[in-house]
């Protein structure tokens, strides 16, 4: 496991037995996510097996080790080569010290502030479903877990992680919990959600005030096309048959989501019928994380599960719930949020029954109470990307770039949508997880919670806080509110130096060309940026070029009605005849005055409104988008082979005429749409490449959430060949990933500001 830089394993001369008199030894100091995870027992039997002496505890800074005799150079290298599977060793600090002990034992854990991580919700490890399986006292127990697997981030009411401060304080352990969770040899040995159906949280089914045998009739009422709200681990979902056409329209109608695709949670052997899975995409969808991957789908399933889209959301099960709900139906089921529209996601029993009534026939419930909210993180395996960060993935830490080591304590507020907060402490950031758009009133109230909780649980006390420009972002504004220096941040040179600190690029680094494309953000110049070519690093930029402005028609209409851009830029391109008869029953002449006028059209380089034109030209969601990103998601869907539209620098007027031409000529939307991404590829690229090729930059970095298109991704870093090319791995490349962005350049200003005073 790669760690942060640091003391290494073995570093200190006294890690050889050599040279060292009787009671001398090593007080090792192991950093992390080692908490949690099964690292004590896991010292414990390492140092038994090795003839070692000393005692190993958990405290605030992560695990303490102090030990004497044998081979300690060994010792201290198997604890990061063996570490246990959720376990993950950023730094190892070594240092003699003195060991009176006999022999080795695990002490109580210690006091002291934290410091050290929360680990993230796991799916069920094999162990764990073996006896789900099997024969033993957790024969089809729903809760079963160890060290390896269960909830963790979901259930914390506050550090330290001890089951007196998890929601399974109310469920005492019965004398067989009892007795392996004091075990060191046990694999559930302080495994704080420990459980059985003794002493553990039980489920039920409810339907019509009416309370039943639990997985027989939540099986039945799937099968009969019913729609089944399941409490999960971070929150409740809505499902049905994925193979149901009718249940899948059904549910669609009941939550008011007309073509928003849906997850699609299958057990293996049915996912690889339903998707053509890589083995990239098996060792993702295997991940302890289980997110949603995106996989090409093989069509079998109904269109109306994922409308217009190439690519299937699908999820392995990652509960023993699940496991044995999609064992008894024996068939893919759509996962998707159980929420109003617009909403967090439901998660308490009382919650689901007020709101979910309307959408669902039955409820499948348990008593364990979840404390956090955490939807499904999304990702694909082909190429690397994370689109959304939640189950799984929060609140796991970022290490910080070299020289960073003397940031202080930041906390960055995101942006208006996808929000997400990061804090900045200790050589770590942690980027929570997805809290959604804070436009809605609960979304906000999630916001404000997340603040209080993830400063609380991780002992931040902030000393600047990071926002974005826009002073209309409720972020922005709960920023200015709190008393704290603020640091504004443009928004686009937050998505840079995001990019930046997912690749680990040092603060010394030098510049890079940072090709940045989403929708849109207000400038450092005051107008609103969204395709750019900046040149610059954590500190700074420079904005070289931009995409073409054109006028966002109707102002943020323009973002819901994709005709409005296709309308602007073919006008522009010379070809408003083609716009009259695409699109003949739209207030083109209405639009085309305001626009003359300059009412509601403010100029806009926003390279997803570009995305939304083309769209539009192609007849996909041309008049309005039912979900954010439909238009250039259903682009993306589209396949065939094309050659590089031309663009005049970065001006798509070329690039429009032909694309007229292609339509003229009866040409495949695919083709269209290959020839589309080929072309704005290499517009972006040329410059880009130039910058690095004369020295200017050191690296390409490609950001914004224009760079979850995997077809766009792909054709830069074939336009790059040949550079350093630098994209996003653990951080999304959209607003998900903005905060840990603003985070870095506020640590840096403070960092050069003090270097120069």
């Amino acid at each position: 496991m790669a760690g942060a830089p640091g003391a290494r394993d073995g570093d200190a001369p006294s890690a050889d037995r050599r040279n060292r008199a009787p009671g001398e030894g090593l007080e090792i100091r192991v950093r992390g996510q080692v908490q949690g995870v099964g690292f004590r027992p896991f010292v414990w039997q390492l140092a038994r097996g090795m003839g070692l002496a000393g005692e190993v505890l958990n405290d605030g800074e992560g695990v303490l080790i102090r030990v004497s005799g044998g081979d300690l150079t060994a010792f201290v290298a198997a604890l990061r080569d063996m570490a246990p599977p959720l376990a993950r060793v950023d730094r190892i600090e070594v240092a003699p010290c003195r060991v009176e002990a006999s022999g080795f034992g695990i002490a109580p854990s210690g006091k002291g502030a934290v410091a050290t991580r929360v680990t993230p919700d796991a799916a069920t490890c094999g162990a764990c479903l073996e006896e789900v399986r099997g024969d033993g006292r957790r024969r089809g127990y729903a809760f079963t877990n160890c060290t390896h697997c269960g909830p963790r981030f979901t259930i914390l009411r506050e550090l330290p992680y001890d089951r007196a401060q998890t929601s399974m304080a109310g469920f005492p352990m019965c004398p067989d919990c009892a007795a392996e969770y004091g075990d060191p040899a046990d694999r559930r040995f302080h495994a704080q959600p420990i459980a059985c159906p003794a002493c553990g949280p039980r489920i039920w089914f409810e339907a019509h005030g009416h309370e039943g045998g639990a997985l027989a009739e939540a099986v039945a009422l799937l099968r009969h096309g019913g729609v089944l709200a399941v409490k999960g681990l971070g929150g409740f979902h809505l499902a049905c048959d994925a193979r149901n056409a009718e249940a899948v329209a059904r549910l669609r109608l009941r939550k008011r989501r007309p073509g928003k695709p849906f997850a699609v949670m299958a057990a293996e052997e049915m996912a690889d019928r339903i998707a053509e899975i890589s083995e990239a995409d098996r060792a993702l969808l295997r991940d302890p994380a289980a997110p949603v991957v995106l996989v090409p789908s093989r069509g079998v399933l109904p269109e109306g599960v994922a409308p217009g889209m190439a690519a299937l959301g699908l999820m392995l099960p990652y509960t023993p719930l699940h496991h044995l709900l999609l064992q008894g139906f024996g068939g893919p089921l759509v996962m998707t949020s159980g929420n109003l529209s617009g909403e967090p996601q439901v998660i308490g029993n009382d919650e689901a029954r007020e709101k979910l009534a309307a959408f669902a026939d039955g409820f499948l419930m348990h008593d364990r109470e979840i404390v956090r909210r955490l939807d499904d993180s999304v990702e694909r395996a082909r190429p690397p990307m994370v689109l959304r960060r939640a189950r799984g993935r929060a609140p796991g830490t970022l290490p910080l770039p070299e020289g960073f080591g003397r940031a202080p304590q930041v906390l960055a507020l995101g942006g208006q949508m996808k929000a997400a907060i990061c804090l900045v402490r200790d050589g770590q950031a942690l980027l929570s997880h997805h809290l959604g758009d804070l436009d809605e009133a609960l979304t906000f109230d999630e916001f404000r919670r997340a603040l209080r909780d993830h400063a609380a649980l991780f002992d931040h006390r902030a000393e600047i806080v990071a926002v974005d420009l826009h002073p209309g972002y409720r972020a922005t504004q709960a920023g200015h509110a709190m008393g704290l220096p603020v640091a504004e941040v443009q928004h686009h040179h937050a998505h840079l130096a995001s990019c930046l600190a997912d690749a680990l690029w040092p603060l010394g680094g030098g510049p890079v060309a940072g090709i940045v494309l989403d929708g849109t953000g207000l400038g450092a110049d005051g107008t609103i940026w969204g395709g750019e070519l900046l040149l610059g690093d954590y500190a700074g930029f420079e904005r070289v070029a931009h995409l073409a402005p054109a006028p966002l028609a109707g102002g943020e209409a323009a973002a819901r009605e994709p005709w409005r851009n296709a309308l602007v830029r073919l006008d522009a391109a010379g070809l408003a005849d083609l716009a009259d008869r695409l699109f003949p029953r739209q207030p083109r002449e209405v639009l085309r005055r305001a626009v003359a006028a300059g009412v509601n059209a403010p100029l806009s380089s926003s390279a997803g409104r570009l995305f939304d034109a083309v769209a539009a030209c192609l007849g996909l969601a041309a008049a309005r988008q039912g979900y954010e990103g439909e238009a250039a998601m259903r682009l993306e869907a589209l396949t065939g082979d094309g050659a590089p539209y031309p663009f005049e620098g970065l001006n798509p007027a070329p690039m429009f005429r032909a694309l007229a031409r292609d339509l003229e000529a009866g040409a495949a939307p695919g083709s269209i749409a290959q020839s589309f991404h080929l072309g704005l590829a290499r517009a972006f690229c040329a410059p880009a490449r130039h910058l690095v090729e004369t020295g200017r930059a050191q690296a390409v970095a490609l950001t914004g959430g224009c760079f979850q298109n995997a077809r766009l991704l792909q054709a830069c870093l074939t336009e790059l060949e040949g550079l350093p090319v630098l994209t996003h791995r653990a951080v999304p490349a959209n607003d998900g990933g903005l905060a840990l962005g603003q985070a870095l350049v506020a640590a840096a200003r403070h960092i050069g500001a003090a270097e120069t005073a």
